[in-house]
């Protein structure tokens, strides 16, 4: 049986975590496909800098970097800054999928431009950042945010009445900037993603279900990344990197808390 790893960004309790691994009942998945979800030891508060995306990356690549000893046969990230997608491509052989990137490109399958939708101004820097760094940004005709801060713990929930109009409106000036898609700007915004595909005249791509739907596709494919383009590192530096995880969740605590 398939067993897929999603690494959710921050160190949360329970009640988060169940808010994450709630997204697996937005999609159909093979019912021979298993999902576990672990948190990161330790990360940044909010994505919304280059010191919180450089944290994220260390986090999100300690977290996943014995998947594929442990038995995993893929790993998803569920977040679409797609922190620490690049180097766990580096060091692991089974495929690893991150949101940002494939809802992108899902979104150029299914029209010619598309937008991003988000939820606060500093996401915005970070899904320009990817968009170059990707050579999509010509392809996207604009980052919308309704800046609300968000609420990693509990995502939009009991928000709904005042947040959805918002992200709907949104969603419509991207639609009146040319977007023939919308690819959402967190994986925290997934609770949205029914009362946008119902609202407005284009599609919305929800990007962690996303994932878990292209690892399903790569497994029964038998496809991976290209080693070409992620080249393994000459000597890995696993007892490092875990030892520097450790450390900091002794000093961090669950999230929220620390």
């Amino acid at each position: 049986m398939p067993r897929v790893l999603v690494i959710v960004p921050f160190p949360f309790d329970d009640e988060g975590m169940a808010n994450r691994s709630a997204q697996l009942e937005k999609v159909s998945i093979d019912p021979g496909v298993e999902f576990h979800y672990r948190s990161v030891k330790a990360g940044p508060a909010n994505f919304d800098s280059y010191h919180d995306w450089l944290l994220a990356d260390l986090g999100m690549l300690e977290a996943g970097l014995r998947a594929q000893e442990e038995g995993f046969d893929a790993v998803c990230i569920d977040t679409t800054s797609d922190s620490g997608m690049n180097a766990l491509r580096s060091v692991l052989d089974i495929p690893v999928i991150a949101p940002g990137r494939a809802s992108y490109l899902t979104a150029l399958m299914l029209g010619h431009r598309f937008g991003v939708l988000t939820q606060w101004d500093p996401w915005i820097h970070e899904a320009r950042k990817a968009l170059v760094e990707y050579g999509l940004d010509h392809l996207c005709v604009g980052i919308e945010s309704i800046n609300r801060p968000p609420d990693m713990q509990n995502l939009l929930g009991g928000k709904e009445e005042e947040v959805f109009p918002l992200l709907r409106d949104a969603g419509m000036r991207l639609v009146d900037k040319g977007a023939d898609a919308l690819c959402l700007g967190s994986t925290t915004m997934h609770q949205a993603v029914a009362y946008l595909n119902e609202n407005l005249p284009i599609p919305v791509i929800d990007p962690g279900p996303l994932t878990y739907k292209m690892a399903e596709m790569l497994l029964g494919m038998g496809l991976s990344h290209s080693r070409k383009a992620y080249a393994a590192p000459h000597q890995a530096k696993p007892d490092l990197i875990h030892a520097m995880l450790e450390k900091a969740a002794s000093i961090d605590g669950v999230f929220g808390q620390g």
